[in-house]
């Protein structure tokens, strides 16, 4: 039998705890105030560092332009994926071998989110809220599901499936990947980081509780959790303890510290993250961290039953909805032109909230008296105000996850029949463009109907949230092009690019332009871009190579001149001027264009095609001795380039030496077969 006790933490703030019987008697007054943990102060003081180094992290990146790689576990993915070993794989093995001996520790003193929902939950108590813990058997599975997903799985496809299911795979290597020149590269923007810290850190705590995004939703958890287990450093205690239950008040983990202790003599649970707040309040000074038997092979009371606010098939039920949430913001069913996607980690927040939601909607349609922290939404059988609001934000939001979920099966749909119309670009935006398959016509039909179904309502689809509609776009252009239909691909990719005036959208109604090939407008498009978006690079090196491959050499050189000396001073034009020079240009053209390459080569010496186009340079003012040394050098930077072997022929039959320029050539077909080899 448990007896009951309350315990005061504030006034009009009781908190009943059931204690195991004892023959101990408890000495300490059910009045008694729960001291202020000290553990508390140490460990925000410890989190708040941790920001710090992240912002000057970031700073660090924004000042030099680069710094070290992010130091976040799921960069893992990339040495599992790739074997690229990167600083957050080595951080990462490091917390887990870590955990493995001190148990749970980094959740509690080094994770930014468990100080965001901390400082949540303080905000939460100062307006009267007390975050009340939600417990579920099933749901609690999801963070180990989503680190199987994450680490696991993608080795497991790697080594046992891919190698039978992808001949041409190419054997994995490692390398090191620990600085980069991008440090968002692999992380959300801002637009992103804003709702993901409302859902993960606000929300979660405000339904389920203190740690509800740890326990429901965070992949890192579903490692540290199983991993704990095995730890010798644990929460332990001492005869002293009278089981006054002050450590399970105090507990922000949601772990019932008195009942362990009291049946194992220390804590076992897998979600004790060490903050050490138990062991700072006890008033007998009972409980303390120290070196022992780990949890692992312990044999489960059966005084120690969980109590769970769900029966076993209101579990189903809200794991189903939580199954429905994650995969309409999250699709990892396949690629997919345009997903309406968010990343993992909110994902699984946005699915851990809204399976509470719908439990709770559950209790307001059944009229089962139920609340909301100190809102009523059931009372006596009648649905309250607030319950009706909540029935109909949950309508909202499941109405939206639905066309969520509808638009992705949409465009994974018209994406599976988009990789099946394979044809070469300079085919495709052709104003001369030759019949294609039947099957290949059909595909691109089908994918064209599944792109128009998944586009939003006001554009003729069905998709309620504009989500990435550009990228759609360009599918359709492309497919357009493919049938034949340049007119259509002309007015979408103009809409597009009035839309979204990317270089990217820019380059793309570029292409369609010269494929309708109505005289003057393609130079009368790039003039325009070039005045009014001076800053688009990659599309002036487009332009310039449409010119020079049309022929029109020194309009290229002019064009390419143009934008090299221009305000913004593309060095990639410059480059381009300079190749263009040398391999087009009189005398004074290829003396000019050597002398542009040799500055550059002044920023980047070690470029072993600017070394190559130099020795171009020098073969055509008739200079093999000079030109056999510039390529000489630029081989030993790059060996296994074989353009470069091609150059050294062309060098050493000027030179009259046909002995080695056979032996240059055989390599260069060496190297290339090589090449396709891989």
């Amino acid at each position: 039998m448990h007896s009951m006790r309350t315990i005061r933490l504030m006034p009009r703030d009781p908190l009943p705890l059931p204690l195991l019987s004892s023959s101990r008697t408890c000495t300490i007054p059910a009045t008694q105030p729960i001291r202020k943990s000290l553990s508390t102060a140490r460990r925000f003081t410890i989190l708040i560092i941790v920001q710090l180094l992240m912002i000057a992290h970031l700073i660090q990146w924004l000042v030099v332009g680069v710094t070290l790689a992010p130091i976040e576990p799921s960069e893992s993915m990339e040495t599992i994926k790739h074997g690229a070993i990167t600083v957050g794989f080595i951080f990462f093995g490091v917390a887990i071998l870590s955990t493995a001996i001190l148990g749970r520790w980094f959740c509690g003193w080094g994770c930014h989110i468990v100080m965001l929902q901390d400082y949540c939950a303080s905000i939460l108590r100062r307006f009267g809220g007390r975050p009340k813990a939600f417990r579920s058997r099933l749901l609690c599975f999801i963070p180990l599901a989503l680190a199987l997903y994450m680490f696991v799985w993608p080795a497991v496809y790697r080594f046992a499936i891919a190698p039978f299911v992808q001949p041409d795979l190419i054997p994995m290597s490692f390398s090191w990947k620990l600085t980069t020149t991008d440090f968002w590269a692999t992380m959300p923007g801002l637009a992103m980081s804003i709702p993901f810290l409302l859902v993960c850190g606000f929300l979660t705590v405000w339904f389920l509780g203190q740690k509800g995004y740890c326990t429901y939703a965070c992949p890192y958890g579903g490692v540290f959790a199983p991993v704990e287990q095995l730890a010798v450093g644990r929460i332990r205690v001492t005869d002293a303890c009278e089981g006054c239950g002050h450590c399970t008040a105090v507990c922000t983990s949601n772990v019932r510290v008195h009942e362990e202790v009291a049946l194992y003599g220390m804590v076992t649970d897998p979600g004790c993250m060490k903050c050490l707040d138990c062991v700072s309040v006890c008033p007998k000074e009972a409980l303390y961290f120290g070196i022992g038997k780990p949890a692992i092979g312990v044999e489960v009371s059966p005084k120690a039953a969980k109590k769970f606010d769900l029966s076993a098939t209101a579990e189903w039920g809200i794991l189903v909805a939580a199954l429905f949430a994650f995969y309409a913001v999250y699709f990892p069913f396949g690629a997919s032109a345009a997903k309406a996607t968010v990343p993992l980690l909110f994902a699984s927040g946005i699915a851990a909230c809204f399976a509470f939601m719908s439990w709770k909607s559950w209790h307001i349609i059944r009229r089962s008296a139920t609340g909301f922290h100190r809102f009523s939404l059931v009372r006596k059988g009648s649905i309250q105000p607030l319950g009706f609001a909540w029935l109909a934000l949950t309508g909202v939001i499941t109405l939206g996850l639905a066309d969520s979920l509808a638009v992705n099966i949409m465009a994974w749909r018209a994406f599976r029949n988009d990789l099946q119309v394979q044809l070469p670009e300079a085919v495709v935006f052709s104003p001369n463009q030759p019949e294609i398959p039947f099957e290949m016509e059909a595909a691109a039909r089908r994918a064209l109907a599944w792109y128009e179904r998944s586009l939003p309502l006001d554009a003729g689809g069905i998709a309620l949230f504009s989500g990435p509609q550009s990228a759609i776009d360009f599918r359709r252009v492309w497919l357009n092009a493919v049938l034949g239909d340049l007119s259509t691909s002309l007015a979408i990719a103009k809409a597009t690019f009035a839309r979204d005036s990317q270089e990217s959208t820019a380059m793309l109604l570029g292409r369609v332009i010269r494929a309708v090939d109505h005289p003057g407008e393609a130079d009368r498009y790039y003039d325009g871009i070039a005045r009014t978006h001076p800053q688009f690079s990659t599309l002036a090196e487009e332009h310039i190579q449409w010119l020079a491959s049309s022929g029109r050499i020194e309009e290229a050189i002019a064009v390419a001149r143009a934008v090299a000396s221009g305000s913004t001073g593309h060095a990639l034009a410059a480059r381009r001027l300079a190749m263009l020079l040398i391999e087009k240009g009189n005398v004074s053209d290829v003396e000019e264009g050597i002398a542009l390459t040799r500055l550059s080569l002044a920023s980047e010496p070690r470029n072993a095609f600017a070394h190559g186009a130099v020795a171009m340079g020098q073969l055509r003012l008739r200079q093999p001795a000079e030109a056999l040394a510039t390529i000489k050098r630029a081989i030993e930077i790059a060996p296994e380039e074989p353009t470069l072997y091609d150059i050294l022929a062309e060098a050493c039959r000027a030179s009259s030496d046909s002995a080695s320029a056979e032996r240059a050539t055989a390599r260069a077909i060496e190297l290339r077969g090589s090449h396709q080899a891989h």
